[in-house]
């Protein structure tokens, strides 16, 4: 197994009550062979980044990085930012761990080994793979939603996931540069415009259980609208199989128009 040169990227929003804890909740082992842990704060009203620059002080932890957005860039653009961040910096995996504490940092290890052995481009946490959601806490209308919409996505893509909608994930950089994610949605669905792109650009997708969390952090995502998107995401996709309509993000030749990274590469 190759050394990779990993990075976590940290996105958070109102976490002020949670980034410590997720933080410190990192297994010392994760933490040490990492090159680098970075939060991106979304430009949250709270004091998300000054306890993040507070927690580095305390941790003396040069590998930890803390960056506020000028601007709310929502949930997809944050995460378009840290990727291009992750590229420009020359690392190999990039972990995308949400601050409010949702998913479990105690399973990166498990989530990491696919991408450390080259066996994936991409690993996703799936809550769906054992019966733990309900048990975990997640809303039974919540559940139910993903069950169904994952059924959609599956049937209109030709995949097999047992989750579309977790956020869990983790990427190979190489990956990334392959798609156009900078043209993606800066909202929720974000994370369903990239797996449509990874299934275009025949890029490999592995699932890994992990436990599911519930607190009581406040959700941003409006269930019916999320829905309604995700859906019109995929019908995008198929339309423009059938070469009935263009839709730039699910051309993979755009690749490297505009990417933020490749200007950053070719200056460097």
């Amino acid at each position: 197994m190759t050394h990779k040169k990993i990075a976590i990227f940290v996105i958070a929003y109102n976490a002020e009550k949670t980034l410590k804890w997720v933080i410190d909740r990192i297994p010392q082992d994760v933490k040490d062979k990492v090159a680098e842990i970075f939060v991106f704060d979304d430009h949250s009203p709270d004091r998300t980044y000054e306890v993040g620059l507070e927690h580095k002080e305390n941790l003396k932890m040069d590998k930890l990085k803390i960056f506020r957005n000028e601007k709310n860039l929502r949930y997809g653009g944050n995460q378009k930012r840290g990727y291009n961040y992750a590229i420009s910096q020359g690392f190999d995996i990039v972990v995308m761990l949400h601050g409010d504490g949702q998913y479990a940092p105690e399973a990166l290890a498990t989530l990491l080994e696919p991408l450390e052995k080259g066996e994936a481009d991409a690993v996703f946490g799936s809550r769906m793979m054992h019966r733990g959601a309900l048990k975990g806490g997640m809303p039974l209308y919540k559940y139910l939603g993903n069950k169904l919409l994952t059924f959609l996505e599956n049937l209109l893509l030709g995949m097999k996931l047992t989750e579309f909608h977790s956020g869990y994930r983790l990427y190979s950089t190489h990956a990334l540069k392959k798609i156009p994610f900078n043209l993606n949605t800066n909202d929720f669905h974000f994370d369903t415009d990239i797996i449509v792109q990874f299934k275009e650009a025949g890029l490999k997708i592995v699932e890994r259980p992990i436990p599911t969390y519930y607190g009581d952090e406040i959700s941003h995502v409006n269930s019916l609208k999320y829905g309604l998107d995700v859906v019109k995401s995929v019908l995008q996709y198929r339309l423009s199989k059938l070469k009935l309509i263009k839709v730039p993000k699910f051309d993979m030749r755009n690749a490297e128009k505009d990417a933020p990274w490749a200007e950053m590469h070719s200056s460097s």
